[in-house]
């Protein structure tokens, strides 16, 4: 992704923490060079899964712990559209009084709420995620559409799907499991069909300078590192080694969705 004159970045993620995963280094690297980074997520983080004496209070620590990782990569501004979590079957209901989760909200309404932030900012390309939402969250699916109506809509000259390489994780999977054993929620096997292949890859970008900030920006979040059940994927992450950190995280992967013919 090139970045060398000054250029807004909008960059649309689904849950506090999702930044920190995907595109921490990205983001951190742009901010270091003079751009101007913002950061959209679209929910409130509440149905995150925790431990059970966070929960009563998770929106508002997760609201904390997104704010610390943008401190951290350098964003400039932090929008929260305030949707609920959709659940990982996007079935979830409103809750009274509640915000109403965002796969329940039409496309089109979300869509020109993210397209007037878009001429807000100026934005120069928005960042988001791939059709399949990178390994099929419904959220993430939603945002990836969301995102596309929205960027149409302001006329955002550059959209980016930000994705891994498959083969790749699946291979640095199996490198970090002869030395640590994942926690039973993650399933290694599911990368195999997430994401995307290495071929439809169009821009990489080098965040080995910045590897100190994602891994920062993940131990941020450190209400989804664990739960009562005991560690999530995130601690496994951060208890990697770093050498091996750098070489699973050190790059950061899109696509360019070709330009609009309209």
């Amino acid at each position: 992704m090139p970045m060398t004159s000054a250029r807004t970045l909008v960059f649309v993620h689904a849950h506090p923490d999702d930044e920190a995963l995907l595109t921490a280094g990205t983001m951190a690297r742009a901010a270091r060079e003079g751009q101007r980074v913002v950061l959209v997520v679209a929910t409130d983080g509440a149905a995150g899964l925790a431990a059970s004496h966070l929960t009563d209070d998770l929106a508002q620590i997760r609201a904390a712990e997104l704010d610390e990782s943008a401190r951290i990569l350098g964003v400039a501004r932090t929008i929260r559209l305030g949707y609920a979590d959709s659940g990982l079957h996007g079935d979830e209901q409103q809750q009274a009084d509640g915000p109403l989760p965002l796969c329940q909200a039409p496309v089109e309404e979300v869509a020109q709420e993210l397209a007037q932030i878009l001429r807000d900012e100026l934005a120069d390309a928005l960042i988001t995620y791939d059709p399949n939402g990178g390994y099929g969250h419904p959220d993430h699916i939603r945002v990836h559409q969301v995102s596309i109506r929205a960027a149409e809509l302001a006329n955002t000259p550059q959209v980016f799907e930000a994705t891994a390489p498959r083969d790749l994780i699946v291979k640095a999977l199996k490198l970090v499991s002869t030395f640590y054993t994942f926690p039973p929620e993650f399933d290694p096997t599911s990368f195999e069909r997430a994401f995307r292949a290495r071929s439809e890859i169009t821009h990489r970008v080098n965040v080995r300078d910045v590897i100190d900030q994602k891994r920062a920006s993940m131990r941020a979040h450190s209400s989804q590192a664990t739960a009562d059940s005991g560690d999530r994927t995130l601690a496994a992450f951060l208890r990697i080694p770093k050498p091996v950190f750098t070489y699973v995280f050190g790059t950061e992967y899109y696509l360019l969705r070709p330009a609009s013919n309209d």
